[in-house]
């Protein structure tokens, strides 16, 4: 049994990221869909796709990657999981306004849904942070 979906979601992608695979299955749930979904908007994945196989439902991932010459390098340097069961961090709008000095995404969950920082900002939300990806 799994306790933390987004926690294995976000390790299953950074692993199959490593690894150089172009596709990963995660266990779905609602949450995972929308931060999947951020991610692609973002540019971060290529596409994701949710499966249904008898009883149960997956999310099929494809991986971004860019050419650097005969290796391929991917799109996701680092995605951490920042609030955890454990510990829960909490930000207000004006502390999620940028990340990595623009070039990342943080992941919030907010009264509006779940919103990449720029959104949530944008909305005047602030949330539980969820994940950080650049």
């Amino acid at each position: 049994m799994i306790n933390d979906m987004i926690a294995d979601s976000i390790t299953r992608i950074r692993n199959a990221s490593i690894r150089g695979q172009e596709v990963t299955q995660l266990l779905y749930s609602k949450i995972v869909e929308s931060i999947v979904k951020i991610l692609q908007d973002k540019g971060y994945i290529e596409s994701y796709k949710v499966v249904e196989e008898g009883n149960k439902k997956y999310i099929n991932v494809v991986l971004k990657y860019e050419d650097a010459g005969k290796k391929k390098k991917p799109v996701i340097n680092e995605i951490k999981r920042i609030s955890k069961p454990g510990r829960r961090v909490y930000k207000g709008k004006d502390e999620i306004k940028r990340f990595k000095n623009g070039y990342g995404t943080i992941i919030v969950s907010t009264s509006k849904g779940v919103l990449p920082n720029d959104e949530a900002y944008a909305k005047g939300v602030g949330g539980e942070v969820l994940c950080s990806v650049w």
